[in-house]
Protein backbone atom coordinates (compact mmCIF):
# COMPACT_ATOMS: atom_id res chain seq x y z
CA UNK A 1 0.00 0.00 0.00
CA UNK A 2 1.57 3.25 -1.17
CA UNK A 3 2.33 5.72 1.60
CA UNK A 4 0.28 4.68 4.62
CA UNK A 5 1.00 8.02 6.32
CA UNK A 6 -0.16 9.88 3.22
CA UNK A 7 -3.42 7.84 3.20
CA UNK A 8 -3.93 8.55 6.92
CA UNK A 9 -3.48 12.28 6.21
CA UNK A 10 -6.02 12.07 3.37
CA UNK A 11 -8.59 10.25 5.49
CA UNK A 12 -8.25 12.87 8.23
CA UNK A 13 -9.61 15.43 5.74
CA UNK A 14 -12.72 13.40 4.81
CA UNK A 15 -16.07 14.07 6.50
CA UNK A 16 -16.59 10.32 7.01
CA UNK A 17 -13.60 10.23 9.34
CA UNK A 18 -14.12 13.58 11.10
CA UNK A 19 -14.33 11.95 14.53
CA UNK A 20 -11.31 9.66 14.13
CA UNK A 21 -7.99 10.30 15.85
CA UNK A 22 -4.70 9.30 14.23
CA UNK A 23 -4.44 5.80 15.78
CA UNK A 24 -7.98 5.02 14.57
CA UNK A 25 -7.13 6.25 11.07
CA UNK A 26 -4.05 4.04 11.03
CA UNK A 27 -6.23 1.07 12.00
CA UNK A 28 -8.59 1.89 9.12
CA UNK A 29 -5.70 1.88 6.66
CA UNK A 30 -4.75 -1.59 7.92
CA UNK A 31 -8.29 -2.93 7.36
CA UNK A 32 -8.82 -1.57 3.84
CA UNK A 33 -7.04 -2.55 0.62
CA UNK A 34 -5.88 -0.01 -1.92
CA UNK A 35 -7.04 -0.24 -5.54
CA UNK A 36 -6.15 1.72 -8.69
CA UNK A 37 -8.43 2.00 -11.71
CA UNK A 38 -7.67 3.29 -15.20
CA UNK A 39 -9.93 5.67 -17.08
CA UNK A 40 -13.06 3.90 -18.30
CA UNK A 41 -12.77 0.90 -15.96
CA UNK A 42 -16.13 -0.44 -14.76
CA UNK A 43 -15.52 -0.85 -11.06
CA UNK A 44 -19.03 -2.13 -10.31
CA UNK A 45 -21.48 -3.46 -12.87
CA UNK A 46 -25.21 -2.95 -12.71
CA UNK A 47 -27.02 -6.20 -11.97
CA UNK A 48 -23.86 -8.17 -11.19
CA UNK A 49 -22.40 -9.08 -7.81
CA UNK A 50 -20.92 -6.19 -5.84
CA UNK A 51 -17.42 -6.57 -4.56
CA UNK A 52 -17.09 -4.25 -1.61
CA UNK A 53 -17.28 -0.82 -0.09
CA UNK A 54 -15.11 1.82 -1.82
CA UNK A 55 -13.83 5.19 -0.62
CA UNK A 56 -12.39 7.49 -3.30
CA UNK A 57 -8.89 8.72 -2.42
CA UNK A 58 -8.11 10.33 -5.78
CA UNK A 59 -9.96 10.81 -9.03
CA UNK A 60 -13.58 10.68 -9.99
CA UNK A 61 -16.19 8.16 -11.11
CA UNK A 62 -19.57 8.24 -12.80
CA UNK A 63 -22.63 6.48 -11.47
CA UNK A 64 -24.60 5.17 -14.46
CA UNK A 65 -28.09 3.67 -14.29
CA UNK A 66 -29.11 1.98 -17.53
CA UNK A 67 -26.29 3.88 -19.24
CA UNK A 68 -27.43 7.32 -18.02
CA UNK A 69 -25.14 9.27 -15.71
CA UNK A 70 -26.92 10.03 -12.45
CA UNK A 71 -24.01 11.32 -10.38
CA UNK A 72 -20.27 11.84 -10.17
CA UNK A 73 -18.31 11.00 -7.06
CA UNK A 74 -14.88 12.26 -6.12
CA UNK A 75 -12.33 12.49 -3.34
CA UNK A 76 -13.74 11.55 0.07
CA UNK A 77 -16.95 10.05 -1.30
CA UNK A 78 -17.94 6.38 -1.28
CA UNK A 79 -19.86 3.76 -3.24
CA UNK A 80 -20.73 0.05 -3.15
CA UNK A 81 -22.36 0.29 0.26
CA UNK A 82 -25.92 -0.42 -0.90
CA UNK A 83 -25.15 -3.76 -2.51
CA UNK A 84 -22.88 -4.73 0.40
CA UNK A 85 -25.48 -3.85 3.03
CA UNK A 86 -28.41 -5.44 1.17
CA UNK A 87 -26.48 -8.40 -0.25
CA UNK A 88 -27.84 -7.55 -3.69
CA UNK A 89 -26.23 -6.74 -7.04
CA UNK A 90 -25.36 -3.09 -7.71
CA UNK A 91 -28.18 -0.98 -9.15
CA UNK A 92 -25.68 1.08 -11.16
CA UNK A 93 -22.44 0.88 -13.08
CA UNK A 94 -19.57 2.76 -11.45
CA UNK A 95 -17.03 3.88 -14.06
CA UNK A 96 -13.67 5.56 -13.45
CA UNK A 97 -13.33 8.97 -15.12
CA UNK A 98 -9.60 9.33 -15.39
CA UNK A 99 -7.16 7.52 -13.14
CA UNK A 100 -8.74 6.65 -9.83
CA UNK A 101 -7.43 5.44 -6.48
CA UNK A 102 -9.67 3.93 -3.80
CA UNK A 103 -9.64 2.19 -0.48
CA UNK A 104 -11.71 -0.99 -0.60
CA UNK A 105 -13.27 -2.98 2.22
CA UNK A 106 -14.50 -6.46 1.33
CA UNK A 107 -18.20 -7.26 1.64
CA UNK A 108 -17.60 -9.64 4.52
CA UNK A 109 -15.58 -7.05 6.47
CA UNK A 110 -17.98 -4.13 6.03
CA UNK A 111 -20.54 -5.04 8.70
CA UNK A 112 -17.94 -5.62 11.44
CA UNK A 113 -16.23 -2.34 10.48
CA UNK A 114 -19.49 -0.37 10.65
CA UNK A 115 -20.53 -1.90 13.97
CA UNK A 116 -17.11 -1.13 15.45
CA UNK A 117 -17.28 2.48 14.18
CA UNK A 118 -20.75 3.90 14.88
CA UNK A 119 -19.71 7.55 14.24
CA UNK A 120 -18.49 6.51 10.78
CA UNK A 121 -21.77 4.68 10.21
CA UNK A 122 -23.70 7.80 11.27
CA UNK A 123 -21.74 10.01 8.85
CA UNK A 124 -22.31 7.45 6.09
CA UNK A 125 -26.05 7.55 6.86
CA UNK A 126 -25.99 11.35 6.67
CA UNK A 127 -24.33 11.16 3.24
CA UNK A 128 -26.95 8.64 2.11
CA UNK A 129 -29.74 10.93 3.31
CA UNK A 130 -28.25 13.82 1.28
CA UNK A 131 -28.04 11.57 -1.78
CA UNK A 132 -31.68 10.52 -1.36
CA UNK A 133 -32.78 14.15 -0.93
CA UNK A 134 -30.88 15.17 -4.06
CA UNK A 135 -32.27 12.23 -6.05
CA UNK A 136 -35.80 13.22 -5.05
CA UNK A 137 -35.13 16.80 -6.16
CA UNK A 138 -33.76 15.49 -9.46
CA UNK A 139 -36.97 13.52 -10.11
CA UNK A 140 -39.23 16.55 -9.44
Amino acid sequence: MAGREEIVASLAQFALFADFITPQLKAVVEQFDEAWFADGTKILRQGLTGSGFYIVLEGECSILVDGEERARLGRGEFFGEVSVLLGEPPVADVVARGAMRCLVLSSKDTQPFLIANPRFMYRMLQAQARRLRNANRWRS
